[in-house]
């Protein structure tokens, strides 16, 4: 699948501590083992002259003291608290100043976030999307990309998950309603 430099981003979806890291809260193995293929895609990118974005999920201690319905502490326990080792990017992945650093609070990058924007500004029409959980802010990332009528693409051996299942179901899902999905050695940049 080849990609216009000038008009992809690769997004690299919450590749942090708390998730990719075995100290992290929320740590799974598969999220450890997306750092080496994610790194490896963000470098070729960066070498054809592709934007970089990295999101982080970042929650303030409060965030969901007043919360009617949604309250992610309640779910997952409390994770990647603002300023936290485990709400930073790996140490594995480099973040350079030319990159853009999308904090969110929710699972979609996009909700009150400036991303859809930034990415507009610059012209940006195509998504290369990995990270992690694959079935979580992967997929909800991807799938509000393209509601925004981007072309949201997976790459599906560049995602962390909890369980094969749910990688399997991200990838069969974003590839049938709202995306595609390619593998990490069939990305091109033209």
């Amino acid at each position: 699948m080849r990609f216009d430099p000038s008009e992809t981003a690769v997004v690299v979806v919450d590749m942090q501590n708390g998730f990719c890291h075995p100290d992290g809260s929320l740590y799974a193995p598969p999220s450890g083992e997306a750092i080496e293929p994610v790194a490896t895609l963000v470098e070729r990118g960066r070498k054809a002259g592709s934007r970089i974005v990295f999101t982080r999920d970042v929650h303030p201690p409060e965030q969901f003291e007043d919360a009617h319905y949604y309250d992610e502490f309640d779910r997952w326990g409390e994770h990647v608290t603002e300023g936290s080792w485990e709400a930073e990017i790996v140490d594995d992945l480099s973040v350079r100043a030319d990159d853009h650093v999308v904090e969110k609070h929710t699972y979609d990058a996009f909700h009150r976030t400036d991303l859809e924007g930034w990415l507009s500004a610059r012209g940006i029409r195509d998504l290369v999307i990995c990270g992690t959980l694959a079935n979580v802010c992967v997929l909800h990332t991807a799938g509000s990309a393209g509601l925004r009528d981007f072309k949201p693409v997976v790459v599906e051996d560049a995602l962390g998950y909890i369980e094969a299942d749910h990688r399997e179901y991200a990838v069969d899902h974003a590839d049938w309603l709202f995306g595609e999905t390619t593998t990490l050695s069939d990305v091109e940049f033209e």
